[in-house]
């Protein structure tokens, strides 16, 4: 087990330093959205690329780690895109929208909560 955590761990850094530099580069919001669309670029062709060669720990130390440290956005987009080749649109779809509703929901709650508790 921990020889596959580590890796996943030391990913996780990695995309996250990444994605800490892009946001430095790029003014607001565009680094969040390079990162967005990049991360989910990436996550198609290392999904493909690893199913395809068999790496496993390779495929988890970077979909999960480098990947999901970058942008959890590229996890969302690889979750829709297996509801979608599994030939469950409809679920592809009310994943996507309820994935942003209620994320949009829990934020504005959140501060609102917030603001209220801290005067």
């Amino acid at each position: 087990m921990f020889a596959t955590i580590l890796p996943v761990a030391l990913g996780g850094a990695v995309g996250a330093l990444a994605r800490f530099l892009i946001g430095l580069a790029a003014p607001f919001p565009f680094g969040t959205l390079t990162v967005n669309i990049l991360g989910s670029f990436l996550m198609g062709v290392a999904f493909v690329f690893f199913a395809d060669k068999g790496l496993d720990r390779w495929a988890l130390m970077v979909t999960t780690g480098v990947l999901g440290g970058f942008t959890t956005f590229s996890t969302f987009s690889l979750d829709v895109l297996r509801l979608y080749e599994a030939g469950r649109v409809s679920a592809a779809g009310g994943y996507v929208l309820v994935s942003v509703v209620l994320s949009l929901v829990a934020i504005f709650v959140a501060v609102a909560l917030m603001r209220g508790v801290q005067g």
